[in-house]
């Protein structure tokens, strides 16, 4: 299979979006607001301070996705890109395209002058996500997430 990745286009606002939300469905039981989902999205594609998407670009069909947020660390002076919002069609799955994505990313990444690392995390039940984020040379943080809504 011929795959492209990419940044992903204005004008696939619709694909993101429906991947978010059927993402949030699908991971943590989550109904998104459409209008709120589509605000979100359009303003990562017209903002560039807030991060990038990435697609995987089959040609006819975007088979999965990714954004790409930035964590500026001081001790380090630079950034750390957060793989967040990983979705795969699920046809698509286990199939090998997150691994081609993270190399896509991994390499972006280092030709970056200021990205001094990746991050991403993962729900504790998702031990098959954890598997295939440890083969490809993540290791756990000695750091715990702690998160409130506002």
């Amino acid at each position: 299979m011929t795959i492209l990745i990419r940044k992903a286009k204005k004008d696939e606002l619709d694909i993101l979006v429906n991947n978010n939300r059927a993402m949030a469905l699908e991971t943590e039981g989550k109904t998104l607001d459409l209008k709120r989902a589509e605000q979100g999205a359009e303003r990562v594609l017209t903002d560039p301070s807030t991060g990038f998407y990435l697609v995987i670009d089959k040609g006819d069909k975007i088979l999965g996705q990714c954004l790409i947020t930035y964590e500026w660390s001081d001790w380090r002076c630079g950034n750390y890109w957060w793989i967040q919002s990983v979705y795969i069609l699920p046809a698509f799955r286990r199939t090998g395209l997150f691994s081609q994505l993270y190399h896509f990313i991994s390499s972006e990444a280092e030709q970056s002058k200021d990205v001094v690392g990746l991050r991403l995390y993962v729900d504790e039940n998702n031990l098959t996500a954890m598997k295939t984020y440890e083969s490809l040379g993540f290791e756990t943080s000695h750091y715990q997430m702690f998160e409130t809504d506002i």
